[in-house]
């Protein structure tokens, strides 16, 4: 009786516009958690509320849920939306996009409740999560001729891991900055496809017929693999200098990997300079942590923050701006506000490498202001293609069809 009675109700929940393609739910999940989620911290740091008890304390649930929570958000979206389109397969249903993001919900629930419940329910749901995810996306990557993206599927299986060990390890920090270097291996993997398709877009538009841009792989490799062997000695070797050298060759190689973005005036289009300027981020924050450890600087948490609070987060606002629109049926939103949250984002990261080296409260509060009004000016602006029907009354996730009206710099992403 309680199943006939509540089917409906499910059914016309999931024809919601919001589970119309996977990214709407979870890059509305991802601002507004984001928001939410400094906002709380900043109470916690602030006296006027208490942390969560959860193994590891306030500052483990603080990266865990920066992580796992509004990270991880991001990254069902974007794979949602992205695989489907990158192997030509059926995206998946409505029921399943609502149940999902229902268990990601229930996953933050559960880990901020773990004080009282216990960490079995908040383990059992984040990574039922992960395990839900990786075996929607695993079946088309898998048939996909030559199988070009498994690297998603690995990176999934190792946050899953890590994810467990900070569950059930002695150590949830190590877990979670091993987490850390895993995003930022699963960053560049994605960039790398959509800056492809992005650069050599507006190169098209602008009517650039002598450069092509290309995410050449050895210099993609070599940034994935320093970061990878940085985050490995750095778990097996907390503190050693080794590690310190190896977060230093991860900042040159990231450095490296910048010459594939030296294409002349078409680098400082907005679009373009975000995903440039995260790579910048990426290659600072790692500096930082080499040189903390190397030289008993007391920046390790500043470098780290420039990974998460910059770098990070700068590519998910960049990704979910672009994406959020076009694969909603709209066009590149080209009002100011967009490179004013940019601003805030990259702000908020070097205001919070200031609070590291001149330790006060204001420019914590400052950081964390500024990281919020950039969230949540993409949730004012992205509000309605998320949670409304398509303008070109398409369905699913299909990009916006070219007509005469189409503005002749705009293209599809």
């Amino acid at each position: 009786m309680r199943q006939t009675l509540s089917t409906p109700r499910v059914a016309r929940l999931a024809a919601h516009p919001l589970f119309l393609c996977g990214f709407r739910p979870f890059y509305l999940a991802t601002a507004a958690y984001g928001v939410l989620l400094l906002a709380l911290w900043s109470a916690m740091l602030a006296g006027a509320l208490p942390a969560p008890a959860v193994p590891g304390g306030a500052v483990a649930w603080h990266v865990h849920e920066l992580l796992y929570g509004f990270a991880m958000a991001s990254v069902a979206g974007f794979l949602l939306t992205a695989v489907p389109e990158f192997t030509g397969c059926a995206s998946v249903g409505r029921l399943g996009l609502l149940y999902l993001s229902l268990l990601w919900l229930a996953g933050r629930v559960a880990y901020w409740l773990a004080g009282s419940l216990g960490i079995w329910p908040a383990a059992l749901l984040n990574l039922a999560f992960v395990a839900w995810l990786a075996a929607l996306l695993a079946p088309p990557v898998w048939r996909d001729p030559g199988r070009p993206h498994l690297s998603f599927l690995y990176a999934l299986a190792a946050l899953a891991a890590a994810q467990a060990g900070v569950f059930f390890g002695t150590d949830p920090m190590a877990w979670l900055y091993a987490a850390t270097g895993v995003m930022m291996i699963l960053m560049i993997v994605a960039m790398s496809r959509i800056s492809m398709r992005l650069i050599n877009g507006m190169l098209e538009e602008d009517g650039v017929v002598d450069v092509n841009y290309l995410a050449r792989p050895p210099r993609r490799n070599l940034a994935v693999f320093s970061i990878g062997l940085f985050t490995m000695t750095e778990f097996l070797l907390p503190g050693n200098s080794v590690a310190g050298w190896l977060a230093l060759a991860a900042s040159a190689a990231l450095l490296n990997l910048l010459n594939d973005w030296h294409i002349g005036r078409a680098l400082f289009n907005r679009w373009i300079f975000m995903l440039y300027a995260v790579y910048w981020l990426m290659a600072l924050g790692y500096g930082l942590i080499g040189l903390s450890l190397l030289a008993d600087w007391a920046l390790l948490s500043a470098g780290r923050h420039l990974l998460l609070a910059g770098a990070m987060s700068l590519a998910i606002f960049a990704v979910m701006v672009v994406a959020g629109r076009i694969h909603a049926g709209y066009w590149l939103d080209r009002r100011p506000w967009v490179p004013v949250a940019v601003g805030l984002i990259v702000t908020a990261a070097l205001a919070r490498v200031s609070a590291s080296l001149l330790p006060g409260s204001l420019l914590m509060a400052l950081s964390a202001g500024l990281w919020i009004m950039a969230f949540a000016l993409f949730l004012w602006h992205l509000w309605q293609p998320l949670t409304h029907p398509r303008p070109d009354d398409a369905d699913g996730c299909a990009e916006p069809v070219r007509t005469q009206e189409t503005p002749a710099n705009e293209f599809a992403c």
